[in-house]
């Protein structure tokens, strides 16, 4: 997976990520709207999974810009890139 891929996966996620948060305000386009539950469930994936892209994205550029193989970074664990601090 080279950065444009990361980078469509991100856009992806946060098409997603806006679509759940509007059947969550009531603004869903469409009648099949998932149970709350389901939707919040989701939607914490979504953005762990956004989490996880863009750290992998800083891993990458971080080692282009260090001269390294960036195809030498590896995705962490939600558990560890949801405790960063921004």
């Amino acid at each position: 997976m080279d950065n444009q891929d990361i980078l469509q996966r991100i856009q992806s996620l946060v098409d997603e990520e806006h679509r759940l948060r509007e059947v969550g305000e009531g603004h869903a386009s469409d009648g099949a709207s998932p149970e709350p539950e389901d939707r919040l469930a989701r939607l914490r994936q979504v953005e762990e999974a956004l989490d996880q892209c863009w750290d992998l994205l800083r891993q990458r550029r971080a080692k282009a810009k260090a001269g390294e193989d960036p195809d030498e970074a590896d995705v962490r664990p939600a558990s560890e890139v949801e405790g960063y601090r921004q």
